[in-house]
């Protein structure tokens, strides 16, 4: 059976290298905000193209801080999509924010930029564009109505590390760009993690304040802080994994053409390519009618497959409260019933993708199952 992510084939590659990277922490005894955790941030920011990085638990916690350093709080509202984790929606919401929502632009999936301009209010304090399944949004087009406005951009950038657009990688079109280190991810922990990088030292300073209980030096608590700091054994084994994450990226992306050229002309709809690294490939979604039952038939095949997402933040019953109904973002909600994630990861190989794409055709053309 092909599975639909294997951590384990990625673990054969560098598990040496991680082993060795963990046991020096255990042995130093250095477990929390250590020396490789100062490292790792330095390196990740290079990586990026940014001045700082800074490094904490879990991408919702960087989503999180990036929000408050920028002075997001209640009364305030802030732009994003309904397409997405729920973690970017929650995170507004922790600041006492309320998130105003836009529909996704149906080719890119990522946030329509001719809608936010309709939305924006003298309460908005930020914008908060998701770069979905990997896929860089239309940074030019948001920053230029951001700017003229004096308004604060804030990257989702948990699916997207190693996009880039012009020489310029995810992350570092807007003020702050933000990183989850979640297993699964491109560059993923042993465990959970995220990080936010900017090119602001007075951001980077709130964001490191704020990580470690708003201290500025030890028990000197300046700001009212959270226990959001990344612990040494995940930096050490993140720095290890960074030195590869450039060439998993292109195996993802050769998966990703393998998958293209397979699926051309077929019933499943391949996501729209990608102007040269503009994608990462996090996740690999097809649109397909039927796709309840078509996963189904995939199942019974031993073809593992996901939905991302089923369904849109606005219809979330936890959410119902910010007051936007069915029928408000068409694109989601259409994009939410026909979505159906592949197995992507640098490990796998074109045999398994084609595969994946015989049992996908064939799934759909049962019924001739294509989508409108």
């Amino acid at each position: 059976m092909i599975p639909f992510l294997d951590l384990q084939a990625q673990y054969a590659v560098v598990g040496p290298e991680i082993e060795a990277a963990v046991l020096a922490v255990l042995r130093r005894g250095d477990y929390i905000l250590g020396k490789p955790v100062a490292e790792f941030e330095q390196r990740f920011a290079a990586f990026c193209g940014t001045k700082d990085a800074v490094a904490v638990n879990t991408g919702t916690s960087a989503l999180h801080l990036a929000l408050l350093a920028a002075g997001v709080g209640p009364g305030d509202e802030v732009v994003t999509v309904p397409m997405t984790f729920v973690a970017t929606v929650a995170a507004i919401l922790y600041t006492g924010a309320t998130p105003v929502f836009v529909d996704i632009d149906r080719d890119t999936l990522t946030m329509d930029t001719h809608a936010i301009e309709a939305v924006l209010t003298p309460r908005t304090k930020a914008i908060l564009p998701v770069h979905l399944h990997g896929r860089l949004a239309d940074m030019d087009a948001i920053l230029k109505i951001a700017r003229a406005r004096g308004i604060a951009v804030i990257e989702d950038a948990a699916q997207a590390h190693g996009a880039s657009r012009d020489g310029r990688l995810a992350g570092s079109f807007g003020d702050i760009g933000c990183f989850s280190f979640y297993p699964g991810k491109n560059l993923g922990a042993c465990g959970e993690g995220g990080a936010i990088v900017t090119d602001n030292p007075d951001y980077a300073t709130a964001i490191r304040q704020l990580r470690d209980w708003g201290q500025a030096g030890k028990y000197n608590h300046v700001r009212r802080g959270y226990n959001y700091r990344l612990d040494t054994i995940q930096a050490a084994a993140l720095t290890v994994k960074l030195a590869h994450l450039a060439a998993w990226t292109e195996a993802r992306r050769k998966v990703a053409a393998t998958y293209d050229a397979l699926l051309a002309g077929g019933p499943a709809a391949p996501p729209l390519p990608a102007r040269g690294s503009e994608h990462a490939y996090h996740v690999y979604a097809v649109r397909v009618a039927e796709r309840d039952r078509v996963q189904a038939e995939l199942k019974e095949q031993g073809i593992p497959t996901l939905i991302h997402y089923p369904k849109p933040v606005h219809l979330q019953p936890a959410y119902a409260d910010l007051g936007y109904g069915a029928g408000r973002f068409p694109v989601s909600e259409s994009y939410a019933a026909e979505t159906l994630s592949l197995p992507i990861y640098p490990e796998l190989t074109e045999a398994q993708a084609g595969e994946v794409a015989a049992a996908l055709r064939q799934a759909c053309e049962v019924r001739d199952v294509r989508v409108a």
